[in-house]
């Protein structure tokens, strides 16, 4: 008998937190001994970057430098890669300036030299160098204005790549002649090496024009600058660019292993899991709607399992804002959720970054239950008008049913979690 669903979910969500901690899946995708007979360089970009590195200092049997940016707060203890921290998601002019350093760094290295790329979801806004005559002005601008949009993660950084001096495989094609290993966590649904933090390290397909039409679908204000560049620009290095010969590519963690993760807790608890899909996107309000949905086909005809079961799912949903609230793609599913159940019994839900910031609030997410309506109700706050003015934080602030973690120091997206007892 399962006696408290809150508990049992964030346990779920723990575990799911931890099946994707760098310190657990960094050493085996090292290259082996011998190390190389020149310099080994860390450079790395993203949430868990600066974890990742402190990950390779604890596994790498001989000397290492290196240079890695992360969010502001996300900054792990290093004694040989020096740990930048900039803003996320909308890049600043201390990610810029430590991008610029980075690309210094693998710049004119040699072929007995090894570069080690660790990069994970933020790094696409924390490793922000502009391609000539794009100001970060303009990338800001561009940045903030398809957060807005509803655009999804891939899209956004098929953007964003063909912006940037640094990313879209531009990195890697710097340290050339030097070997070059990533070492990727996937926040991209499909967990496609290329979108991961816009791809630094790997070979591109897609356009410039593209790109231009992106941001056209999508009705975002294209500066000149941009303009310009996007229509004359050669485009990212692609996989017959001889300079990417000596790359190689790893994703060592993503949704799937943190969905398996709790699900393995679920069944030591008596608890049914379903994986649903690692892979989830869409308008975060019309998913909610869908796992409101599947949750009410367990209650009346016991499928896709029979209760006490928990419907698990990643993948990254998307906010389109209209309001003034505080957003979060997580919060924003929930209310969604909690609105088309509207009290249904014995279903409880948990929807939150593993990175620990759901949208740009220092929240990862938050809990649902059957009497969430009900009790927000008794404090005069309404669920409807939350969502209409995309304040999920807002409203689960009032409940007190936030989950606030803190950085996590990984990140591979959403994990969401519908228990029907």
């Amino acid at each position: 008998m399962i006696t408290d669903p809150p508990a049992l979910l964030r346990a779920m969500f723990d575990a799911a937190v931890a099946a994707a901690d760098p310190l657990q899946r960094v050493a085996e995708f090292l290259p082996r001994p011998p190390p190389p007979p020149g310099r080994v360089v860390v450079v790395g970009a993203g949430k868990a970057s600066a974890r990742m590195a402190q990950a390779v200092e604890q596994a790498w049997d001989g000397p290492l430098s290196g240079l890695v940016v992360t969010r502001y707060g996300h900054e792990a203890p290093c004694s040989h890669v020096e740990i930048v921290p900039a803003a996320h998601p909308v890049p600043d002019a201390a990610g810029e300036h430590t991008a610029r350093r980075i690309l210094e760094l693998v710049s004119g290295l040699g072929v007995d030299d090894l570069v080690l790329a660790l990069f994970s979801g933020g790094g696409s806004a924390l490793l922000t160098l502009p391609a000539p005559g794009i100001t970060l002005a303009d990338k800001q601008a561009i940045t903030t204005a398809l957060l807005r949009s509803g655009a999804s993660i891939g899209t956004m950084n098929l953007v964003r790549k063909h912006l940037s001096a640094i990313k879209g495989g531009r990195l890697a094609a710097a340290a050339f002649p030097a070997a070059t290993v990533g070492l990727l966590i996937s926040d991209v649904p499909g967990d496609d090496p290329a979108d991961i933090a816009s791809g630094p390290t790997v070979p591109q397909a897609s356009t410039p024009a593209q790109a231009l039409a992106v941001l056209a679908a999508h009705g975002v204000p294209v500066p000149p600058a941009v303009r310009a560049h996007l229509e004359r620009a050669p485009g990212c290095p692609g996989a017959d660019d001889p300079r990417m010969v000596r790359v190689t590519n790893h994703v060592i963690a993503a949704s799937q292993q943190s969905l398996q993760a709790a699900a393995a807790l679920a069944r030591r608890a008596g608890v049914t899991p379903v994986i649903l899909s690692d892979s989830l996107e869409g308008e975060a309000r019309e998913v909610g709607i869908m796992l409101a949905g599947i949750a009410r086909q367990v209650r009346r005809h016991r499928q896709p399992a029979p209760a006490p079961c928990v419907l698990l799912s990643g993948g990254e949903t998307t906010v389109t804002v209209r309001g003034t609230g505080r957003g979060g793609r997580n919060v924003e599913l929930l209310l969604a959720l909690a609105l088309a159940l509207r009290g249904v019994p014995q279903v409880h839900a948990i929807a939150c970054d593993t990175d620990g910031v759901d949208g740009i609030e220092e929240v990862a997410g938050a809990l649902v239950g059957p009497d969430t309506l009900e009790r927000a109700e008794r404090l005069g706050v309404s669920a409807a008008a939350a969502l209409a003015n995309n304040d999920g934080h807002g409203f689960f602030a009032a409940l007190g049913d936030q989950v606030v973690t803190g950085p996590t120091l990984t990140n591979v997206n959403d994990f969401r979690a519908v228990l029907i007892t």
